[in-house]
């Protein structure tokens, strides 16, 4: 007799849940702050590590905004192709010349600077900056957005910080392939300071805990939500696809494969057209709500302030609220995780720190722009359900009834925005998860091709299956690659200045 899939799916995450419950407990452990309220410990590293970041680089997070628009604009490409090149004396010959200099004189690297920058943004921006806002919002109340957008803010130092150290210690291959990440900083740079043993240990785990991300939280959560969501636009139960997930699974898992089978160069070429057309139409179906309520919005920013730093009652008063912004805005554009500069390590650069700049505009474009006028439009639209306990398919639906108000195809819109959101993440964390890969088992195309059929059928599994335990464990170990990372970002940052310096000179010359 058939096992039912939902007993199935119910002792899977049960045994899951049993193996692993000591790992997902020490990562999201709180530090209690009130009777109440607790502090996620890795929250608290990855705001202090931002903070130290801002200071340390004298606010680059905003006295380098304008030059990083230049640098996406291509503002500065002239001088990409004068001067003499820098060779790393860490990447083996080929035939006896470096690889750094079989490649175009001058224009060393995969993508553009807008590229890596799509790249990167297609696995942040997604269900964190629609389901995280309205989970935030109805626990801590409107003034979670005011905090959101500080660690918003302040998250752009630590995106300059990874993402150039990732130029900096990338390897290139005779073919032209980038390998970069914190895998590499942690190793060489680490190396550099005659910290070899912590290097590489730090770069193994590192490595480790972003496979398990990507297969988790880069994939099966993704897939996951987004098929949840088609089912419930549909027709729920009366839906066509209704409990057939495995079917949506292999359309994607399809689809996943075509793109990441080209790697990196196949990868941008998708997200840089994804990216910009998915981002714009969920702000534009923002805009429309907005526009129809544009009497409320000072209301509504009135609203976000008071709650701040006066809230009643709201998830432990204004400690809660503050925590609800800390919580969703660092986990919605994960800098300090170290990911991203996977991505931005492929760039088409001499300068390290010119992509550095690049990638500081991804927590603006990702929370300060993106999580606020999803929280406006709840605000306004009188959507939240202040102290309730909300899942992230409910916060999905939340926004889904909020833009419905404006105009009632919304949610299609939405829909389809969130299948986007997913499938761009996928894609781009199949290639951060090859990298990591890559980086423990080798280079070869057997190695690289048994990662992506691995990846393609973890796509069936995820929207075929009710995850749970899974996708907490997968959330546990993105978050725990912070650790390596933060430590490494930490002992480099000098190497950064230098790398600032010079192409700050490089633009005055």
């Amino acid at each position: 007799m058939a096992i039912p899939q939902s007993t199935l799916d119910e002792q899977i995450n049960t045994y899951f849940e049993n193996a692993t419950s000591w790992f997902t407990d020490a990562i999201f452990a709180e530090i209690p702050l009130t009777e109440n309220v607790g502090i996620p410990w890795v929250l608290i590293v990855l705001i202090l590590g931002a903070s130290y970041f801002t200071i340390y680089f004298r606010f680059i997070n905003i006295r380098g905004f304008l030059k990083s628009i230049k640098v996406v604009r291509g503002d500065y490409e002239a001088i990409e192709q004068a001067g003499d090149i820098e060779v790393s004396n860490t990447v083996s010959t080929v035939n006896g010349d470096q690889p750094d200099t079989i490649r175009v004189e001058g224009h060393i690297g995969e993508v553009t600077h807008f590229q890596a920058l799509t790249a990167a943004l297609s696995a942040t921006v997604g269900l964190g900056n629609i389901a995280g806002v309205a989970i935030a919002l109805s626990i801590g109340g409107p003034g979670a957005t005011f905090w959101m957008i500080l660690v918003g803010l302040l998250g752009m130092s630590s995106k300059f910080v990874e993402c150039t150290l990732g130029v900096k210690y990338r390897e290139i291959d005779a073919n032209g392939t980038v390998f970069g990440g914190p895998m590499y900083y942690l190793k060489k740079g680490l190396g550099e300071k005659g910290l070899h043993s912590l290097g590489k240990l730090l770069a193994a785990l590192f490595a480790v805990m972003c496979i398990g991300g990507s297969f988790g939280g880069g994939n099966m959560f993704q897939v996951n939500q987004a098929f949840k969501l088609f089912e419930h636009v549909t027709g729920a139960e009366q839906s066509f696809i209704y409990g057939k997930g495995w079917v949506f699974g292999i359309i994607m898992a399809i689809l996943v494969g075509i793109v990441i089978i080209g790697g990196i160069k196949k990868i941008a070429k998708v997200t840089d057209k994804i990216v910009p057309v998915m981002v714009v139409a969920y702000v534009l179906a923002v805009l429309t709500i907005l526009g129809l309520n544009f009497s409320e919005i000072p209301t509504a920013f009135v609203a976000i302030w008071d709650g701040a730093f006066s809230p009643q009652g709201i998830a432990g008063g204004f400690i809660g609220v503050l925590i609800q912004g800390f919580k969703r805005a660092a986990f919605s554009n994960e800098a300090g995780i170290g990911s991203a500069s996977i991505a931005h390590s492929a760039v088409k650069t001499k300068y390290a720190a010119s992509e550095g700049l690049v990638a500081l505009l991804e927590p603006f474009i990702d929370t300060v722009v993106v999580c606020t006028m999803t929280a406006l439009v709840l605000i306004i639209t009188g959507q939240l359900q202040i102290g309730a306990q909300l899942s992230d398919e409910e916060g999905v639906l939340l926004t889904a009834q909020a833009l419905e108000t404006g105009i009632s195809w919304f949610p299609y819109l939405l829909s389809l925005a969130v299948i986007l959101f997913a499938f761009s993440s996928m894609i781009s964390w199949s290639y951060y998860g090859y990298q990591a890969w890559s980086f423990l088992f080798g280079r070869t195309k057997k190695i690289e091709y048994i990662y992506k059929i691995l990846f393609c059928c973890a796509t069936v599994v995820g929207a075929a299956a009710s995850l749970g335990a899974v996708t907490l464990f997968s959330d546990a170990m993105i978050f725990a690659m912070l650790v390596p990372n933060m430590i490494g970002l930490a002992i480099l940052a000098p190497k950064v200045t230098q790398e600032l310096k010079r192409f700050m000179k490089a633009i005055k010359k």
